[in-house]
């Protein structure tokens, strides 16, 4: 097998916040290829780096009083932690605010205009006066001019769904200052995707292999409907890379954000880096541009489904016109959701990673699980509270480890720890393991991992089947049994060293573990067909994995308490009498935005599994009923709030908990510190309120 090149790819995550559990998903999802890859002898280099440019971040660090450079930065030095704790692998993590990036895309763009690639055109566009910028479509607010719904965004409207530009707006203000924006023009710099030759190419690239089945298939319906030229220039101020010979234009963040991956790469080969990995099976002596001028070197992009336009035309388009190599693959996965439901922070649903490993939970439960879930196709994956405790408890506890669990003691304590000599019926369970070596790296090759691991856990069923025959537990009672008991269990160690082999893409730690236990060199795939053989001495064995303890899963889940919440979010400089300062300032608006409304509680109960939730039953005069999960239940019994009325925030987005759905929220105080005074007190309004009044 001839030793392949690759250089791989995720998205590059915004710089305006914390890894989400969407990017681990994304980040296993690659790591888990390249560790397959590397595990078969290929020489991969993994990078990754912030987005870090656009009006975003640049108007998030004014708001935070940091210059933009700062605010990236601090966001880039919480991302070692996340990684780290998943077993996330990168060769190299830079960023878009570089030199690498500034040099390689201001040089992107001078070829493109030199080929003819770039126009130039007057536009009208919003521009704040009070600001002194212009506005991005999300910084402009107004009525939609189809349902004629107050406070729409400058694109679409979300309550009657309406696609508009931000010009049809009725009064129309700058979120920024509430200034109302002036129509003025300004020359921008297009990218001509519309051009002839552009969209021969695309449609040829996009048809040949490079991208899934319903991808391409999506590409040609955009072809369909044709190609417009892409405004790749905005204006300052703007945090981002300047245009060359352009005083005051910058590129738009998405057409240096791709080039990000080229930063990167380069950034590791001037460190040193790439000639010098200790994990590759060779070094690689090329310079970085002739690295990536290699006709046998693959660039492989991991994305989400959300950014496929952006991957799959622009990107490659612009790679085409300024004569550099094209991706060989764009790899696209679906969302994550919850028991159904698709993450949101608004919504309050999801799986906090940072949290996920506070609590001490296995990073490579999450690692396996999400990899069961993963295949070729765009599909989401869905995390189930209840299939991730009993798929890991089963697959990996139930029929994995159990193998060596079962063996181990035996061959310490009655063989003095070393392997002996496998017979008839053995070996033949053993061939079986062997021969699946070859059909387990395609499906990994292919991105299969679903289908990869299902595979295993048959493997590991055979082996179980052949423990439950031969009874080594038996066989250690009887008399003249010792060589069968040997040969049984020096079978189930070749057996589970087998199974390490192919499950240690997805379980890098634990494979470490396995490799201490069986005194092995690091395992490759190669390792498949031999065995480790008579005689070979293994160490004690030590427990490898614990089980899933249902009540992790509701820590994970569990909603924080009303004041909990509060405290985090406060802000003020002056400590009240109720242990924290005032919130930041808003607007009659910003509270107008918030529903409250009277709400009798008509039923109350305890949660089972839960200490700090109590189940409410709430009528807020809406012909129905609903249900609110509140953490209050160390203040109150269930039968002390039947038939009171309280506060609810009526509108707040309906959260997902592992015990229902949650719609809404009900209003308590309590003191900052609940150590020195603890209590709290669900609001209740003076009576003649009745359910449904609006508080204003």
């Amino acid at each position: 097998m001839s030793q392949r090149k690759l250089f791989v790819t995720t998205a590059l995550p915004y710089a305006n916040g914390k890894f989400h559990v969407g990017h681990i998903m994304e980040y296993i999802q690659a790591d888990i290829w390249v560790r397959f890859q590397r595990m078969q002898g290929h020489m991969v280099h993994f990078v990754g780096a912030d987005d870090a440019h656009g009006a975003p971040i640049m108007i998030a660090a004014e708001k935070a009083g940091k210059t933009p450079q700062e605010f990236v930065g601090e966001i880039a030095a919480g991302r070692k932690q996340y990684l780290d704790g998943f077993h996330i692998r990168f060769d190299n993590w830079h960023s878009t605010d570089s030199a690498e990036n500034t040099e390689l895309a201001q040089g992107i763009y001078r070829k493109l205009k030199a080929g003819g690639m770039i126009a130039t055109r007057t536009i009208e566009q919003f521009y704040d006066p009070v600001k002194g910028m212009f506005l991005p479509d999300r910084y402009i607010k107004g009525e939609c001019p189809v349902c004629h719904a107050k406070d729409q965004y400058g694109d679409s409207c979300e309550v009657c769904s309406s696609v508009y530009a931000p010009t049809e707006l009725i009064s129309p203000y700058s979120t920024l200052t509430g200034a109302a924006p002036e129509l003025r023009s300004s020359e921008h710099f297009f990218f001509k995707l519309s051009d002839p030759k552009v969209v021969d190419f695309l449609k040829r690239w996009t048809q040949d292999g490079k991208l899934q089945p319903e991808m391409a298939k999506k590409a040609s319906e955009w072809f369909e409907a044709g190609m417009a030229d892409w405004d790749i220039s905005r204006e300052a101020p703007y945090f981002g890379i300047e245009i060359p010979d352009a005083p005051g234009k910058y590129f738009y963040v998405w057409l240096d954000a791709p080039v990000g991956y080229l930063a990167s790469l380069k950034n590791h080969f001037d460190k040193g880096q790439a000639a010098a990995h200790w994990h590759e099976p060779s070094r690689t002596t090329q310079s970085f541009d002739a690295f990536v001028a290699d006709p046998a070197v693959e660039q492989v992009h991991f994305i989400g489904k959300d950014i496929v336009y952006f991957h799959t035309l622009f990107w490659p388009a612009m790679l085409e016109f300024s004569a550099r190599k094209t991706p060989s693959q764009v790899n696209v996965h679906g969302f994550i959701t919850v028991s159904g439901e698709k993450m949101s922070k608004s919504r309050g649903t999801g799986i906090d990673p940072l949290k996920y490993l506070a609590i001490g939970m296995n990073p490579e439960w999450l690692r396996y699980y999400i990899a069961a879930k993963l295949n070729a196709k765009v599909e989401d994956v869905d995390f189930n509270p209840d299939d991730f405790i009993a798929r890991v408890n089963a697959d990996l506890i139930g029929k994995y480890i159990n193998i060596a669990s079962r063996a181990a003691g035996f061959i310490a304590k009655r063989f003095g720890g070393r392997l002996g000599i496998v017979s008839a019926d053995g070996a033949a369970l053993l061939v079986t393991l062997q021969e699946a070596a070859r059909p387990l790296a395609a499906l990994y090759d292919g991105r299969d991992f679903a289908r990869a691991l299902r595979e295993i856990m048959a493997l590991a069923d055979k082996v179980n089947e052949y423990v439950d025959q031969n009874k080594p537990w038996e066989l250690a009672k009887q008399a003249g049994m010792e060589a069968r008991l040997h040969d049984v269990c020096t079978t189930c160690i070749e057996a589970f060293r087998l199974m390490t082999i192919y499950l240690k893409p997805v379980l890098p730690s634990l494979a470490a573990q396995v490799e201490g236990f069986l005194r092995s060199e690091p395992l490759v795939f190669a390792d498949a067909a031999r065995l480790a053989g008579e005689g070979h001495a293994i160490s004690d064995y030590k427990h490898l994995m614990q089980r899933i303890d249902a009540k992790q899963i509701d820590q994970l889940f569990e909603a924080p308490e009303p004041a909990t919440e509060a405290a985090a979010e406060s802000e003020a400089a002056t400590v009240l009498p109720g242990g924290e300062g005032i919130a930041p300032t808003i607007t009659i608006d910003d509270f107008a935005k918030i529903d409250l409304r009277i709400a009798q509680i008509v039923a109350c109960q305890k949660v089972e599994g839960s200490t700090k939730l109590l189940h409410l039953t709430l009528d807020a005069g809406e012909g129905r009923t609903r249900n609110v999960f509140s953490g209050i239940a160390s203040a109150y019994q269930p039968e002390q709030l039947v038939g009171k009325l309280t506060v609810l925030v009526a509108n707040l987005a309906p959260r997902k908990m592992k015990f229902g759905i949650s719609e809404g929220m009900v209003l308590a105080a309590s003191h900052a510190d609940e150590k020195s005074e603890p209590g709290i007190y669900v609001l209740e309004p003076w009576p003649g309120a009745k359910p449904g009044m609006r508080v204003r």
